[in-house]
């Protein structure tokens, strides 16, 4: 505004340039001044901006100060500082004077009272995403440790069902057990409520269950191991191998009088960490191919509630039997 000014008060052959910022900066001064007053005066009706009618109705009513302390300010700027430089300022009537500056300045009113209802209610759309994110992280929070309470007594259930089945018939092997799991449950309580954990933990766990497992069918099973230790680093969630090789142990070792091998591999594969357990007995129920046991379903809820779609789990039937549990999540180091 002030260029163009000058630009104008050039062409009509002023060569005074101080006139022209002076009439410009003398309004920009005012305008600013009952801006701030403005808002300095109504920032608590802030709350209001959801409700735009009440908001822009509380702001309203300082239109007519604009109307009032608008030219007497700004025009008396302009007067003083001719009065300084020995001039006087000369400008229309004050009726017309007052119609015509108050028509401009509700222009000014209304475009900068929108201005700020716009602004106040990004923010107010901002604080409220965040309201509902930290609510959503709460939430997942909750869920995470719900899952994970959930697993860790059906677990020790199992682990405890395996040693009682031979503390009569086998009284060192049980011990031994009862040793393994000890260090399995210490190992689990040094990860407390975390809910990611590195592969390297979550293998320790994963080893101690075998541990266990293979003291109780030591005739029956053999367990090989194929782990990238460059991963070990890499986060995963707690306790998501193990119910994977429980699986394998209740519906494909316990049922079945064959030896069955079982591979437990951790690989990379582009930026994905992958990992697998399969056996070469088990078959997937004609009636629920995806599996939906306790152990399954419970992985699935944290896999989705930790990494959304950028995590997958899938059971894959092998031929001529066996089944590959995979899962494959972001490698997070």
């Amino acid at each position: 505004m002030i260029s163009t000014a000058v630009q104008e008060y050039i062409r009509d052959g002023g060569h005074e340039y101080w006139k022209p910022i002076l009439w410009e900066t003398s309004s920009a001064f005012t305008c600013t001044l009952l801006l701030v007053t403005q808002r300095r005066l109504t920032r608590k009706y802030d709350g209001l901006v959801s409700s735009p009618i009440r908001w822009f109705a509380r702001q309203l009513v300082w239109l007519p100060m604009y109307w009032i302390a608008f030219v007497p300010v700004a025009f008396g700027i302009r007067h003083a500082v001719y009065a300084l430089n020995g001039q006087v300022y000369t400008h229309t009537p004050w009726p017309q004077t007052f119609l015509y500056e108050d028509v401009k300045i509700t222009v000014f009113f209304t475009t900068f009272t929108g201005i700020v209802f716009g602004v106040l209610s990004f923010y107010a759309m901002l604080e409220e995403r965040l309201r509902v994110e930290r609510a959503n992280a709460s939430l997942r929070e909750a869920q995470l440790l719900r899952l994970s309470q959930q697993m860790q007594p059906h677990f020790l259930f199992n682990a405890l069902n395996t040693i009682s089945s031979l503390m009569y018939s086998d009284v060192q092997r049980a011990d031994a057990m009862l040793i393994q799991l000890s260090d399995v449950l210490r190992a689990t309580l040094d990860v407390g409520e975390r809910h990611l954990v590195p592969l390297e933990t979550e293998l320790r766990l994963l080893r101690g269950y075998a541990a266990l497992m293979g003291e109780r069918f030591s005739d029956r099973v053999s367990i090989s191991w194929q782990i990238d230790d460059s991963l070990l680093a890499c986060e995963v969630p707690v306790m998501s191998m193990q119910p994977l090789l429980e699986n394998i142990f209740k519906h494909t070792v316990e049922k079945q009088r064959q030896p069955a091998a079982i591979h437990i591999s951790v690989q990379r594969e582009q930026d994905l960490l992958v990992l697998r357990l399969e056996d070469d007995r088990g078959t997937l129920a004609a009636g629920d191919p995806s599996g939906h046991g306790i152990g399954v379903r419970n992985l699935r809820e944290r896999l989705a509630a930790l990494y959304g779609k950028r995590a997958t789990f899938d059971l894959i039937q092998l031929s001529p039997a066996g089944v590959r549990a995979e899962v494959r999540l972001p490698c997070v180091s």
